[in-house]
């Protein structure tokens, strides 16, 4: 058994030696974080949402910019929409799940903010159709996907695509892309910046 956990922490670290040696992968997860900064240096926000596993992504990584990444610091805003029950449970109910994020994004976004998709699949289609909510609203899309990066990879501004056709792999590897972001906004922001 040992050797299984072994050999589990092993394909972890091969699918993030992956992602260290794509420039290309590398540059985007660059892109989003200036993009993030420059927003957060006016009034706006990140919204995130995902299902299941990705749902706590989300959630966690709004959380890490509400509260804090790596140090004290002023409050970023972020919004996970996949944590009100009551709006996940009445749009469901009313509208269908496929409208669970787009209907929140056409109340609570707005012009200039980032909505950022996670999906192991890339094919989700409550986040394809909060995309279009998105592109209507002039809201910058993210897609934090893996495989082939799916449909969410074409229709966003921006595909982080993790290289990978495992999801425990791959949702690994969206938390550390989110922990870089999430750390590069707070250095640059609040902090001496990063090099």
């Amino acid at each position: 058994m040992k050797n299984y956990v072994k050999e589990q922490i092993k394909l972890s670290y091969q699918t993030k030696q992956k992602i260290y040696e794509n420039d290309e992968l590398l540059d985007k997860i660059v892109e989003v974080s200036q993009k993030c900064v420059d927003l957060y240096k006016t009034d706006k926000k990140t919204i995130l949402a995902g299902n299941g596993g990705s749902a706590a992504d989300a959630q966690h990584i709004a959380a890490e910019l509400v509260g804090r990444y790596g140090f004290d610091r002023p409050s970023i805003p972020s919004l996970a929409l996949t944590t009100d029950t009551s709006n996940l449970t009445a749009i469901g109910n009313d509208y269908g799940y496929d409208k669970v994020f787009s209907r929140q994004l056409e109340g609570m976004g707005q012009s200039g903010d980032i909505f950022i998709g996670i999906s192991t699949s890339g094919n989700s289609v409550n986040i394809l159709n909060a995309f279009d909510v998105a592109k209507k609203k002039n809201i910058l899309t993210v897609a934090l996907v893996g495989k082939d990066g799916g449909e969410m990879a074409k229709k966003a501004d921006i595909a982080l695509v993790v290289p990978s056709d495992s999801t425990p792999r791959i949702q690994e590897s969206h938390i550390l892309i989110g922990h870089i972001i999430c750390d590069i906004i707070e250095k640059e922001i609040f902090g001496d910046g990063v090099n």
